[in-house]
């Protein structure tokens, strides 16, 4: 992937990683759009970097997704990159009586959004680059987000599938693992003991300069790299 000269969407842009992503590739010269459901967020982005394109778009919506990919068809159609980032992660046991909303609400933005944004992107003739956001909990899960890493890990599976399919088409897919870092994604303060985001977002540009597709940072490498063994032990410690 060429780092500048870009035309990005990224969504869930205006937060955690997303608005790490998005300051950087401003910063490598890029054309920057973001969407999310919050129009507050999205307008602060906005005031910081003028530069930034803005859409309100609730991903968990079918027709929103379509409208989404109309706009951008019809005003931006020389976007070339695709960054599917957007996630939501519950915090949640399955005695808790809305566990089924929870997981619901986690499947649709985590796998169905992603994927019918793909299907739509993809008949865009400028586009040449896929970005999968995934995370070190799709290898190994944690108890205590059980849905959040089952959809990360079938996130991982598809993204692996996408690169192959999409070859002949000469579209570049990257996956983007990151490990729990220092966002408000499950709630605030829960991570907050963890790496900030600009020290992610320094190691996957490296990555990225040094062509790779499968970018890891901190315990994500470890997780994507170990073995059966390893993976048990990380799961015992994770899930005592």
């Amino acid at each position: 992937m060429k780092l500048s000269n870009n035309k990005i969407l990224i969504t869930g842009g205006a937060s955690g990683i997303g608005l790490g992503l998005t300051e950087r590739f401003i910063k490598e010269n890029n054309t920057v759009i973001i969407c999310g459901r919050r129009e507050d967020l999205l307008k602060e982005v906005a005031t910081k970097y003028p530069s930034v394109v803005t859409k309100v778009c609730d991903l968990s919506i079918e027709e929103e997704r379509i409208n989404l990919y109309n706009w951008i068809n019809e005003n931006h159609n020389d976007l070339n990159v695709l960054v599917n980032n957007a996630g939501i992660q519950n915090w949640m046991s399955i005695s808790d009586t809305d566990f089924y909303q929870k997981a619901n609400d986690e499947i649709t933005t985590n796998i169905l959004a992603p994927v019918h944004l793909t299907t739509l992107f993809s008949n865009l003739k400028s586009l040449d680059t896929i970005i999968n956001v995934t995370s070190g909990l799709a290898f190994i899960p944690l108890s205590k987000v059980p849905v959040y890493c089952a959809t990360k890990a079938f996130f991982r599976s598809f993204t692996l599938s996408l690169r192959h399919l999409l070859k002949s088409a000469n579209i570049e897919v990257i996956e983007m693992i990151p490990p729990a870092l220092n966002t408000d994604l499950g709630g605030k303060g829960i991570h907050n003991d963890y790496p900030p985001v600009s020290e992610f977002v320094d190691s996957i540009f490296r990555q990225l300069k040094e062509g790779k597709t499968e970018l890891t940072f901190g315990m994500s490498e470890a997780r994507a790299k170990a073995n059966n063994e390893v993976t048990a032990d990380y799961f015992n410690r994770m899930n005592p």
